[in-house]
């Protein structure tokens, strides 16, 4: 681990508590994001058909209106927004109604911000460091929004494949070459894959979001990181999706979302991967013929 102006305490603190802060936010991302784009779909859709919009209610974005209980609607106190920290005195509970608070909350909050203190091991106190942060973040906000909607929105992956090369402008995982041409590589390479199945079998076999991922994921890494990252994601997906059909009884007609795979996959890659195939799997003692 290089030496660092900032004291490791110190820096673990603040990333720890930073993580716990944002993942939060997190929290609203997720289940507002979606709704802001179906909100915005239907707008498109009966303008486009010149039919009356029906009447909305309050604007929803992600500021406002406040967060509240979704059951009795009473605002939450500041006090009430601590993360973690109040679930656990409030008793998973709605401090006015009672009503039981999901964990999946203070279990994203706690998850972002293992992860956000994750990166203190891997990145001294740098501009690769406040990378590193950001994207992890966008991937906790993606993977989660993948699951509930099997939805990667453009609002995150498109800014996210610019933010990665702005970062690369100086090297700073990769030099912009590699960059630039892993973010054409990224999104050929799966769209390539979606239309030889489209050809094939008739069907579906993933959406344009996780192309954009895995552009972005291209554009932060570099090309030499992508089949690693494809290899990586499929193995987790397949042992997933047979888990889930065995366990689950879940047909193999269901589909299953393959953005948290990649970003998982990604991920380990940003703190494992070194540009070299295979370098991940090295990390658990996996050797790639």
């Amino acid at each position: 681990m290089p030496e660092t102006i900032v004291p490791m305490g110190l820096l673990c603190t603040g990333l720890l508590c930073l993580g716990l802060l944002v993942g939060s936010f997190l929290n609203v991302v997720i289940y507002r994001l979606p709704v802001m784009m179906e909100t915005r779909w239907r707008r498109d859709c009966c303008e486009l058909l010149e039919v009356e919009q029906e009447k909305q209610d309050a604007p929803l974005n992600l500021a406002t209106p406040n967060s509240h209980c979704p059951h009795c609607k009473t605002p939450i106190k500041p006090w009430q927004n601590i993360p973690v920290i109040s679930y656990l005195l409030l008793g998973g509970k709605c401090g006015h109604c009672a009503t039981p608070i999901s964990p999946r909350y203070p279990i994203i909050e706690l998850v972002t911000g293992l992860m956000t203190l994750a990166l203190a091991a891997f990145f001294e106190f740098s501009p690769a460091l406040l990378g590193a942060v950001l994207l992890t973040w966008a991937l906790i906000a993606l993977t989660m929004i993948d699951v509930d909607h099997q939805l990667l929105p453009d609002d995150i992956t498109l800014p996210l494949i610019w933010l990665g090369l702005l970062f690369n402008l100086q090297s700073t995982y990769v030099s912009l070459n590699d960059a630039v041409i892993g973010a054409m590589a990224g999104y050929l390479i799966l769209w390539t894959i979606y239309q030889t199945f489209k050809l094939l079998t008739g069907k579906e076999g993933m959406g344009y979001g996780d192309f954009k991922l895995l552009a972005a994921l291209g554009a932060w890494l570099g090309w030499q990181m992508l089949p690693e990252i494809i290899l990586l994601s499929s193995l987790v997906g397949a042992i997933s999706g047979i888990a889930l059909m065995v366990i689950k009884r879940r047909g193999k007609e269901i589909p299953i979302p393959f953005g948290p795979y990649l970003a998982v996959a990604g991920w380990l890659a940003l703190l494992l991967g070194d540009g070299t195939y295979g370098s991940v799997f090295a990390h658990f003692g996996i050797r790639l013929i």
